[in-house]
C-alpha cells in the first residue's frame, strides 16, 4: 500500500467520526496555541524591553564607585570628596583610549520642584549637565540650542526644557518659550533660569511615572558647572557614563576602563570604581527571558501531554471498532507494516490538523495579546516549526501502541470479533 493510499485511509477515519477527531484534535489544539502565543508575547515582551533599553544607549558604560567592604561597622561608609571621581582621570581616561570613547556624559541632580507661572504649573527635575549629555543620551533638540561649554564656563542660568513643559506653559509655542524665563520652586530655593532651547519628552523605562500625562515631571537641563555652584557639591563625580565607539565591544571596554580608573584608587582603602554596560545588562534580561518564556511554555505544553493520551485513547478505540476490518485487510494480504503504518498515519494527520489550527489561535492569542500590552508580535519561523514537529512527534509517539496492537491481530479472530 502506497503513502497516497494510507493518507486517503486515514482520512476516511477521520471523517467518519467528525465530532470525535475534533474532540481528540481539542487537546492538541490547546497546547499548541497556548506554547505559540507564549512564545510569541515572550518575544514581543522582550524586544520591547530591548528598544526601550537601547534608548538609553546599546554602548552605554556606566561607572560608579562601589565600596572595596561592605563589613563595616553602622554600615556602608559614606565617600568623601577624595574618594570622587575627578575631571583629571576623566581626561587621563578619554586621553588614554580616545579612538574608543565617543562622548562622556556627566549629570548632577540639583532639586525637584515645580515651575509657576500664575496659575500655570509644570513638575521638574532640574539637574547640571555637560555639553556632551545631549549627545550621549540621545536627546533631540526641536527648537534653540543645548547647554554649551560657554554655558559651563560661565555659570549661566540657562535651561533647556521639555516640550511638556512648553506645552502647558507657553501654549505650545516653542519659539516664544525661547528667551522666556521660568521660575522653579523647590522645597528650599528658588531659582529663576532663561530658556535657550527645547527638547523631546520621551518616556522610557527609567522615567515611568503613574501620574497623569499633565503632571509627569520632566527634566530642566542648566550648565553643569552652575548646578555644582547652586547646590554647593564637590567638583567631583560619583558615577559617569561613557557612550563606546559602536565599532567595539562595550561590555570588553567597560572592564578595561574600570581597570584602569582603578589604578587611581589602588591606595584608596574604602572604595574603587565598578561599571556595567547596556550590552551586558541587554544580554541578562535576554538570558531571563528566554528563561521565564520555556519555563511558562513547557508550563502550557502539558496540555500537550494531555492531548497525546487522548489520541492514543481515540486510536486504542478505533483499533477495537476496526477489528473486523482489520482481519478482512490482513486476509488479502496486508501485512503487519501495511496496518502499523495506516493507523500511525491516521493518528499523525489528527496531531498536524490540530497543529495547524493550534498555531492560527497561537498567532492570534500572541499578535492580540502583545497588541493590548503595546507591542505587536508574530511567531518566529523557529517556533512555528517546532510546533509541527512536536505535532508530529505526539502523532507518532502516541498513535504507535494502538497502531502496534492493530497490527499484531491475529486475522482469524479478528474476523470472528462482533
Amino acid at each position: 500500500m502506497n503513502f497516497k493510499e494510507n493518507i486517503r485511509l486515514a482520512w476516511e477515519g477521520i471523517r467518519s467520526g467528525k465530532m470525535r477527531a475534533f474532540l481528540t484534535m481539542l487537546g492538541i489544539i490547546i497546547g499548541i496555541a497556548s506554547v505559540i502565543g507564549i512564545l510569541t508575547l515572550g518575544d514581543g515582551l522582550t524586544g520591547s524591553i530591548n528598544d526601550q533599553m537601547s534608548t538609553l544607549g546599546a554602548t552605554n558604560i556606566y561607572i560608579m564607585l562601589q565600596s572595596k567592604s561592605t563589613e563595616r561597622e553602622g554600615g556602608m561608609r559614606a565617600y568623601e570628596e577624595s574618594d570622587l571621581i575627578t575631571d583629571e582621570m576623566i581626561a587621563d581616561l578619554r586621553s588614554r583610549y580616545d579612538s574608543s570613547i565617543d562622548y562622556v556624559s556627566l549629570s548632577v541632580s540639583l532639586a525637584s520642584g515645580t515651575a509657576k507661572d500664575g496659575d500655570l504649573y509644570a513638575n521638574v527635575s532640574v539637574s547640571g549637565i555637560n555639553e556632551e549629555y545631549f549627545a550621549a543620551n540621545d536627546i533631540d533638540l526641536l527648537r534653540g540650542r543645548q547647554i554649551n561649554a560657554e554655558d559651563i564656563d560661565s555659570n549661566r542660568m540657562n535651561a533647556v526644557v521639555s516640550d511638556k513643559l512648553v506645552g502647558k506653559m507657553f501654549g505650545g509655542d516653542e519659539q516664544a518659550a525661547l528667551g522666556s524665563e521660568i521660575v522653579v520652586y523647590t522645597s528650599f530655593e528658588i531659582y529663576t533660569f532663561r530658556i535657550v532651547g527645547v527638547y523631546e519628552y520621551e518616556q522610557t523605562i527609567m522615567n515611568l511615572s503613574m501620574s497623569a500625562d499633565e503632571d509627569v515631571q520632566t527634566d530642566v537641563y542648566i550648565p553643569l558647572s552652575t548646578a555644582k555652584k547652586l547646590a554647593g557639591a564637590d567638583d567631583c563625580y560619583a558615577s559617569i557614563t561613557i557612550v563606546a565607539n559602536p565599532n567595539i565591544d562595550s561590555a570588553n571596554f567597560a572592564t578595561v576602563a574600570t581597570n584602569y580608573l582603578n589604578k587611581y584608587y589602588a591606595d584608596n582603602p574604602n572604595f574603587q570604581v565598578s561599571s556595567m554596560s547596556m550590552e551586558s545588562m541587554l544580554s541578562t534580561v535576554d538570558s531571563m527571558m528566554n528563561t521565564v518564556n520555556i519555563a511558562i511554555a513547557v508550563i502550557a505544553g502539558i496540555s500537550l501531554l494531555v492531548g497525546g493520551i487522548g489520541v492514543m485513547n481515540i486510536m486504542l478505540v478505533s483499533v477495537t471498532e476496526r477489528t473486523r476490518e482489520i482481519g478482512t485487510r490482513k486476509a488479502i494480504g496486508a501485512t503487519n507494516g501495511n496496518i502499523r503504518i495506516q493507523f500511525v498515519t491516521e493518528s499523525v494527520i489528527i496531531c498536524l490538523i490540530g497543529g495547524a489550527i493550534g498555531i492560527i489561535m497561537g498567532t492570534l492569542l500572541g499578535y492580540f495579546g502583545s497588541k493590548l500590552l503595546g507591542f505587536v508580535a508574530f511567531p518566529s519561523l523557529s517556533h512555528i516549526a517546532l510546533a509541527v514537529s512536536f505535532s508530529m512527534a505526539i502523532g507518532i509517539f502516541f498513535g504507535y501502541y494502538p497502531a502496534n496492537k492493530a497490527a499484531k491481530l491475529d486475522p482469524i479472530e479478528a474476523l470472528r470479533y462482533e
